[in-house]
């Protein structure tokens, strides 16, 4: 089959790779339909991780079951089916707690496994013609059958569940205010779930313009960190007190305002000041416990100069963590069957599998109106 496949920094190819088969009876073989990029590929394309080339990307899937294992259960041939990026077994202990993005089952030594992605298991990516689901009984959400809202659902596999994940870990209420810093595909999911959820204002901080753009259009307020500081652009629009909540979609590639250098702190600490005492700050931007592109050796190390007195001082809260995607998108997904919720609006281009190559190129450098782009290798 043809797969999206790492070869070195800055460089995927589309290549011919063996076919996924049935390992465990639990297993089922999709044919992918959509697979979408995210922000986190890149972080593995730009050679930041320790992938080895040949490692195939895509953990954002959605397609038809060819064939099952024996004993599968409750899928079919033919069922239309989107996956949690989340390889969970659906039975140890975290999973049964509800968080599946931290099954101590699927990756031994580490809690936690996905689709394509370095460290995390050995769980060969989507971006291809066919992809194994592991557990496929628990980690399948049946769809309806069609082709209808394809680039709706193929989001519920990661950065709707996830943008509404950074709300659930700040605590969201209807009437409050909201920060979203970062204007990418997971903090524009974050803004518009935030008003899925009655936030009464909701602030995108970022500098790219057909960001702000798509922010806006959302009904968010943008702020455009170029042109002043942030935090002080937020609290002139909230008299002078800040949000209630606030939301971290950058992470640890954030960059200093102003200036074309990573300060991987620099989002958090301005979260601090953006939010109210007593607010709470939800953190699903992607923070690692070590980054070798980081700007400085306690960066490179996972250690960041966090304002933890201020954070004190203020009696902020802070949740923290990679979403547990089967959570939410059985409701998310019946809130796009019933039209109420169309988080397409952030998908800027839809592509064959073979353009991948220059999709990424593109997308990382954010040229052309690149911000969120999902692939048919069946097309």
């Amino acid at each position: 089959m043809r797969a999206v496949v790492y070869k070195g920094p800055f460089e995927v190819a589309v290549e011919q790779v063996e076919d996924p088969r049935i390992q465990h009876p639990n297993d089922v073989i999709v044919r992918v339909t959509s697979t979408a990029i995210c922000g986190s590929d890149l972080h593995m394309y730009e050679g930041r991780t320790a992938a080895e080339p040949g490692i195939v990307f895509g953990h954002e899937n959605l397609g038809v079951i060819e064939e099952t294992g024996e004993g599968v259960t409750t899928l079919g041939r033919g069922d239309r089916v989107v996956m949690p990026f989340n390889v969970a077994c659906g039975f140890c202990k975290n999973c049964t707690a509800g968080f599946t993005g931290f099954c101590v089952t699927v990756n031994p030594g580490f809690a936690g496994g996905a689709y394509g992605y370095v460290a995390m298991g050995p769980y060969v990516g989507g971006q291809a013609e066919y992809v194994r689901v592991p557990y496929a009984d628990f980690n399948c959400l049946k769809l309806p059958e069609g082709t209808e809202k394809e680039t709706d659902f193929v989001l519920l596999a990661d950065i709707f569940p996830t943008g509404y994940h950074g709300n659930e870990l700040a605590d969201v209420r209807p009437g409050e205010s909201v920060a979203v810093y970062g204007g990418g595909p997971v903090g524009l999911m974050a803004a518009y779930s935030a008003m899925l959820r009655g936030a009464s204002k909701v602030f995108v901080v970022d500098r790219v313009t057909e960001r702000l753009q798509k922010a806006e259009e959302i009904g968010a307020t943008p702020v455009n960190f170029t042109e002043g500081n942030p935090v002080e652009q937020i609290r002139e629009q909230t008299a002078g007190e800040g949000t209630d909540k606030g939301i971290d979609a950058v992470g640890y590639q954030a960059q200093a305002r102003g200036e074309d250098r990573e300060e991987p702190a620099t989002v958090l600490n301005s979260l601090v000041e953006t939010v109210r005492p007593t607010g709470a700050l939800g953190v699903p931007g992607l923070y690692v416990p070590r980054d070798p592109g980081g700007p400085d050796e306690q960066a490179k190390q996972g250690m960041l100069m966090v304002a933890i007195g201020r954070l004190f001082e203020k009696g902020l809260r802070v949740g923290t963590g990679q979403c547990n995607v089967k959570r939410y998108n059985r409701q998310l997904r019946d809130l796009i069957i019933e039209g109420r919720a169309r988080p397409s609006f952030v998908v800027s281009h839809e592509l064959p599998l073979d353009q991948a190559p220059t999709a990424y190129e593109k997308f990382d450098k954010r040229v052309e109106g690149y911000t969120k782009v999902v692939l048919h290798p069946q097309a």
